[in-house]
């Protein structure tokens, strides 16, 4: 019988609860609504399917699933059991495994399955089981780790089945113990015998060379290997006696051949090396790492100075913005110059500075002008108002929500040659702010990870209070254990989750705070309250110093932050800053609207200490001679409702060559006449208009909305769907057959491709009612060879040729003379 409808049987015996327990696990089973059960176990069956089901297991239940693979046989209906599985499943019991064989077939990962034909009489309790059949190409060609048959290599690699004929009579000329062959296919059947057990391989490796059982264990996890020359000429009647180990290895056919640079152990040598077993590794418990401890109070300490750092950093990141916007790569992002640029400005490496970029744009702090291709902070900024703990959680919800990984930033650009040439010469860096540190699965890998490092924390909790400090390794070994489909994704974020989530405070001196045990149990409120109880508060005065210079005795409030940077230019790191007032920081400020009165009243109000002569002096002398009244040339005016846009404007790179000055808020001077100027505004996308009735004004209004930023809420990803889904669903179900008398639909398009793949496995003819371009049936009797991309090789047997049709011109197909069960 068809698995798909063997398993749709299955499905509908099932209970209510059993069903809704399925669909919470594998929600992607009911959306959209499945119209009947053999349309709901053919997604089930479903490659994509079955592959986010996989995602989801552990190891142990991964290595059951992939042994349950080895051990059954669809086409022959051989199915295993739970005591079959335990044979070749070292350290494992029937009480382990019937839970994981049951968890298993709840997923719809396997079904029931009768006893195979002639096996001895079982127990009326064993349950047998077969897989669906998309399982094998999810898992691969190397399920376990282990390599194809002998039998699968010659018939997949021409070159080994050439040679495989003649390497077996070298070995049956000098003795060892294998049986001549005339044909390929009896050749790799007396090499799979020869290398069945453990004690046939012992005997064979007992005269290899002495480095052989080492290169061997090489293979312990992976059937495949590098191996420079790996089709290299290698013979037992012509072999020295200082001969290498993989010349020894090839001359055997214990290595077979796949290129010029890579072999591969066949799978009864991988298994005798086992000791005959498919999994010698099994344990239901995850592995412990060693861990260092750290104190409650460092880890605080070190938490709540990174959140006090990363807000100031980011204040300070936003103004140098504000100042100068950040001009864009033709490719995209921001380039290195110009993200050097602003790491100077604010003091901190140029690492740390992409991270802290991305960490604002990526929490809408700021946006990519379209008008000027330029990174710009938004108008009316909420962020800015805010408490410094709600502004550290609209951060942390806008990590966690988004798609891009800050720490790729610099890395190497890996991807195709096209790629790599688009954004420069080899050895090309991942850009800030670029299209190559979007990474889709970030927020469910970001996710998982504060998850494990919270169940890490609470199995290694020190009865003193001390904290497990958690590193890169730790996380990934107990990853892989946890998800070991999912072990590439976590191995190239999980080094920079980890720094993100230092930075962010959810990490101190290298162990997971309160604060990231609350964002990882989606408590985001208890987190509020840890922080509002540990996180100093802002300071909100400073010390004037006769030497121009004021110092921060902590960090400082938003707002106060905000004005003394405008009057004078920060200096150092850390909490106690240091501000320095000059001429220009004083020029700079008098040049945003500010006069002498406003300024000395500002310090007063927020110095703990009396305004220095020196810096009173500077104030008044440099507003003196900042003129009220500005004589020069003008060629034309530009003038826009907008002061937004007029600023930007004034900062734009491009227009440069216009020589603007602002003389009002919505007024700039250009040095250029009208039509130039309208000329070079065009070129910016800008819609400028020229006045007739006034031949030296150039008018524009920027149709472009700018949107304020949004206060960021992060969901965790809901992984059951609504329960009214889920009702409808079931209601749907009972009302349809499990298997219609003539499957449609899904059902229909995946019964015939299982049908097509089962024929090319065994070389069997199928009859296929084909639909021709001019929308005419016809009945034809073909092999099928192959299916790939949507369309079947096929041979026809009636006219000698072979064809290609496409699948959707496939009404029906059915094994050839064969009754459907």
């Amino acid at each position: 019988m068809s698995l798909i409808r063997a398993l749709s049987k299955e499905l509908e015996a099932r209970s209510d609860n059993s069903l809704r327990a399925l669909f919470a696990a594998r929600p992607d089973l009911i959306s959209p609504m499945a119209p009947d059960f053999a349309a709901l176990a053919a997604r089930a069956s479903a490659r994509v399917s079955v592959q986010r089901a996989l995602e989801r297991l552990n190891k142990p239940e991964m290595q059951v699933l992939e042994t349950l693979h080895l051990c059954t046989n669809a086409d022959t209906g051989h199915s295993v059991s739970a005591a079959g599985l335990k044979k070749v499943i070292a350290g494992s019991t029937l009480s382990a495994l019937d839970p994981i064989l049951a968890k298993l077939q709840e997923l719809a990962l396997i079904h029931r399955a009768d006893p195979p034909q002639g096996s001895p009489t079982t127990s009326s309790r064993q349950r047998f089981y077969l897989p669906v059949g998309s399982l094998k190409d999810v898992i691969g060609i190397y399920p376990a780790g282990l390599g194809r048959s002998y039998t699968e290599l010659v018939r997949l690699q021409p070159a080994f089945a050439q040679r495989v004929v003649h390497l077996v009579a070298e070995l049956h000329h000098s003795g060892l113990g294998i049986h001549p062959a005339s044909t390929p296919m009896d050749a790799a059947l007396a090499l799979q015998r020869w290398t069945s057990t453990p004690e046939n391989l012992a005997a064979i490796l007992s005269t290899a060379p002495e480095r052989t059982t080492g290169l061997l264990d090489k293979f312990g996890s992976w059937a495949m290997g590098a191996v420079p020359q790996a089709q290299r000429r290698a013979s037992v009647t012509h072999e020295s006696h200082d001969v290498g180990p993989i010349d020894w290895l090839l001359a055997r056919g214990l290595l077979v051949p796949l290129d010029a640079g890579h072999v591969e152990l066949p799978h009864s040598v991988g298994l005798a090396l086992r000791g005959g077993a498919i999994i010698d590794d099994f344990t239901l418990s995850p592995p412990v790492p060693e861990l260092g401890h750290t104190s409650a109070a460092l880890r605080r300490n070190a938490a709540m100075g990174a959140i006090a750092e990363t807000l100031r950093l980011a204040n300070e990141l936003l103004f140098a913005v504000r100042e100068q916007p950040l001009a864009t790569l033709r490719s995209g992002g921001v380039g290195v110059r110009e993200l050097r640029r602003l790491a100077e400005s604010i003091r901190l490496g140029v690492q740390q500075t992409a991270i802290l970029l991305e960490l604002c744009a990526l929490s809408g702090l700021l946006r990519l002008d379209v008008d000027s291709s330029t990174w710009i902070q938004p108008p009316s900024l909420e962020w800015l108002t805010l408490p410094r703990q709600e502004q550290w959680l609209w951060l942390v919800n806008a990590w966690l929500a988004s798609e891009r990984a800050p720490s790729l930033v610099g890395q190497p650009l890996t991807g195709p040659p096209s790629t790599s040439a688009h954004h420069g010469a080899a050895g090309a860096t991942i850009n800030a702010l670029s299209a190559e540190a979007q990474r889709p699965d970030a927020p469910v890998v970001r996710r998982r990870v504060l998850e494990i490092l919270n169940e890490l924390t609470v199995e290694a909790a020190a009865p003193d209070g001390k904290a497990p400090v958690l590193d890169a390794r730790a996380v990934l070994q107990r990853a892989e254990w946890a998800q070991p489909r999912m072990s590439r994704r976590f191995s190239s974020l999980v080094r920079g989750i980890l720094e993100e989530a230092t930075l962010l405070g959810l990490m101190g001196s290298g162990a997971l705070t309160q604060l990231g045990s609350a964002i990882a149990g989606s408590q985001p409120e208890k987190a509020m309250t840890i922080l509002g109880e540990h996180l100093p508060a802002a300071v909100n005065h400073i010390l004037l110093q006769a030497d121009l210079t004021a110092v921060a005795p902590g960090y400082l409030a938003p707002e106060l932050s905000e004005t003394l940077l405008l009057m004078a230019d920060a200096e150092g790191q850390g909490p106690a800053s240091i501000y320095r007032f000059s001429a220009a920081t004083v020029r700079r400020a008098l040049d945003a609207g500010q006069d002498a009165e406003s300024l000395l009243a500002f310090l007063r109000e927020h110095s703990a200490t009396d305004v220095p002569q020196p810096l009173a002096y500077l104030i008044q002398d440099t507003a003196s001679r900042h003129g009220r009244l500005r004589v020069g040339t003008s060629a034309s005016f530009i003038q826009s409702d907008d002061e937004t846009a007029i600023s930007e404007l004034l900062h734009e790179a491009r227009t440069s060559v216009l020589s603007l000055v602002r003389i009002a808020p919505t007024v700039l001077t250009s040095s250029a006449s009208p039509r130039e100027t309208a000329r070079v505004l065009r070129e910016l996308g800008l819609s400028p208009a020229v006045q007739e009735a006034e031949s030296a004004v150039v008018r524009f209004k920027r149709t472009t909305a700018v949107p304020g930023s949004a206060r960021p809420v992060y969901t965790a990803p809901r992984t059951a769907p609504p329960d009214d889904d889920v009702e409808a669903q079931l209601v749907v179900l009972r009302q349809h057959r499990a298997v219609p008398a003539e499957a449609t639909g899904e059902a229909s398009t995946q019964l015939g491709l299982e049908t097509l793949q089962t024929a090319i496995r065994l070389k069997q003819a199928v009859t296929m009612n084909v639909v021709d371009s001019l929308g005419n049936a016809n009945t034809e009797t073909v092999v099928p060879v192959s299916v790939s991309g949507g369309r079947v090789r096929v041979f026809d047997p009636a006219k000698d040729t072979e064809r290609v049709l496409s699948i959707h011109r496939i009404i029906d197909v059915e094994p050839a003379g064969d009754v459907r069960s």
